[in-house]
C-alpha cells in the first residue's frame, strides 16, 4: 500500500511540474534562491520560538526541521496511554512563525524507528493538498518542502497520508499550527499597531481510546495494533478525552502558563478535528481573530470565542488582576469531565476598583 501511495504522490508532483512552463518554474526557483535564509529551532508548546512581530527586512526563506515520532503518551491522571503520533515529539506539534511573503522550507524526517508513512498538509499553503502530495515519507526517509506564505493568519497543519489514515493520524496527535504575521505586524480595526509581550500556543485534541469489557481503557504495543479498535471508537464520534496540549492537566498546576498584571498575552488556539469554544474565566478576549485571519479586523471584548474544527484562532488579552485564571473549552462537560482545561498564573497587585469582596462569607443574619 505504501509503495502505491508513493507512486500516487510522485505522480502528483510530476503533474504539477508538467503544467508549469519551464521558464515560469525557473523564475520562481530563482526568486526564492536569491532571498536571505534563516534557520529556526522549534520549541515544544505551549511555548513558541523567538520571532519578530514586525518584519525587519524583505521576504526570506525560513528553514524548519521536524522529526516525526511515534510513541506512547500518557493522557490522563489514571495512566491511560495513547499510541501517539507526533511532530517533534509533542502534542500538538510545534508552532512555526513567519511573515507574509516569506518562504517556509521544512525538512520532514520520518524516523527509522517508526512503523508508518506520514506527511504534512499545511492549511497555509497553496496546491498539492497543502503539501501533503509532496511530503509522504516512509520510516527512515526524509523530504524537503518549500511553499510561499501568501496569506496572513493562524493556520493548522496536520498529517494526511490517505483515506481512513487521515483522521486516525490526526486524532493520534499529528497536528500543529503555523502563524503567518503581516509584515507590519498585527493591527486593530482602525489600523493601529497591536503588540504582545508573551505568546502561548494551546492545541486542543480529541482522543478515542478503546475500552475493554470492564470499561477500562486498553493499552497496545504499537499504533498499528491499536488501529482497528481505535477506528471503531472514532466512528462513534464521542471522544474519551478532550485535552489541551496532549494530556489532561498538561497546562495546569505546576505546568500553568505564567504572566504579570499589565502584560499583553497572545493566545493561539487550534483544533484540527472538532469545533471548540475557548473561554478565559475572569478575563476576556480584548482583540480576537476568531477565524484566525489577520487580514480581517479583530473582534473586541469577547467572553467566549469560537474555533471551528480544522482551524486556529488568536486572542490578545491584557491581564488586569493577579491570581489563577482557568482557560477552558466552554463545553464545560468537556472541560471538567474530559480534560479541556488550562491555567494561567498571574502575578501583580490586586485592583479593588475592578473587584472587591465587600463582606466575607458568614452566617445569614437573623432578623
Amino acid at each position: 500500500m505504501f509503495t502505491r501511495r508513493q507512486t500516487l504522490m510522485g505522480a502528483a508532483a510530476a503533474a504539477m511540474l508538467a503544467v508549469m512552463p519551464p521558464a515560469a518554474a525557473l523564475a520562481q526557483e530563482s526568486a526564492a534562491a536569491s532571498l536571505p535564509r534563516e534557520k529556526v529551532t522549534l520549541v515544544a508548546p505551549p511555548f513558541v520560538h523567538a520571532h519578530d512581530q514586525v518584519a525587519r527586512s524583505g521576504p526570506k526563506v525560513v528553514e524548519f526541521t521536524m522529526e516525526i515520532e511515534e510513541k506512547p503518551v500518557v493522557i490522563d491522571d489514571q495512566g491511560t496511554t495513547l499510541q501517539g503520533m507526533t511532530f517533534d515529539g509533542s502534542i500538538p506539534g510545534p508552532m512555526m512563525v513567519v511573515h507574509e511573503g516569506d518562504y517556509v522550507e521544512l525538512t520532514l524526517i520520518n524516523a527509522a524507528t517508526n512503523s508508518l508513512p506520514h506527511n504534512i498538509d499545511f492549511h497555509a499553503a497553496t496546491g498539492a493538498l497543502g503539501g501533503g502530495a509532496l511530503t509522504l515519507v516512509g520510516p527512515g526517509e526524509q523530504v524537503k518542502l518549500r511553499f510561499k506564505a501568501t496569506r496572513s493568519g493562524t493556520f493548522v497543519y496536520h498529517c494526511a497520508p490517505e483515506g481512513p489514515m487521515i483522521p486516525w493520524h490526526v486524532v493520534s496527535g499529528m497536528s500543529g499550527t503555523i502563524m503567518v504575521l503581516p509584515r507590519d505586524g498585527l493591527k486593530d480595526e482602525a489600523g493601529n499597531p497591536l503588540t504582545y509581550d508573551k505568546i502561548f500556543y494551546i492545541g486542543e485534541n480529541d482522543f478515542y481510546v478503546p475500552r475493554d469489557g470492564d470499561s477500562n481503557f486498553k493499552s497496545y504495543g504499537s499504533p498499528g495494533e491499536a488501529y482497528a479498535d481505535t477506528v471503531e471508537v472514532m466512528r462513534g464520534l464521542i471522544p474519551t478525552h478532550v485535552v489541551f496540549n496532549g494530556a489532561k492537566g498538561a497546562l495546569t498546576g505546576d505546568n500553568a502558563m505564567t504572566a504579570k498584571v499589565g502584560e499583553k498575552v497572545l493566545i493561539v488556539h487550534s483544533q484540527a478535528n472538532r469545533d471548540t469554544r475557548p473561554h478565559l474565566i475572569g478575563g476576556h478576549g480584548d482583540y480576537v481573530w476568531e477565524e484566525g485571519k489577520f487580514a480581517n479586523p479583530p473582534a473586541k471584548d469577547l467572553e467566549t470565542w469560537f474555533i471551528r474544527g480544522g482551524s486556529a484562532g488568536a486572542a490578545l488579552y491584557t491581564f488586569r488582576q493577579p491570581g489563577l485564571y482557568a482557560y477552558v473549552n466552554h463545553n464545560l462537560i468537556e472541560a471538567v469531565e474530559l480534560g479541556a482545561a488550562a491555567h494561567f498564573m498571574v502575578e501583580g497587585d490586586w485592583n479593588d476598583n475592578l473587584m472587591k469582596q465587600l463582606e466575607a462569607p458568614g452566617p445569614i443574619p437573623v432578623n
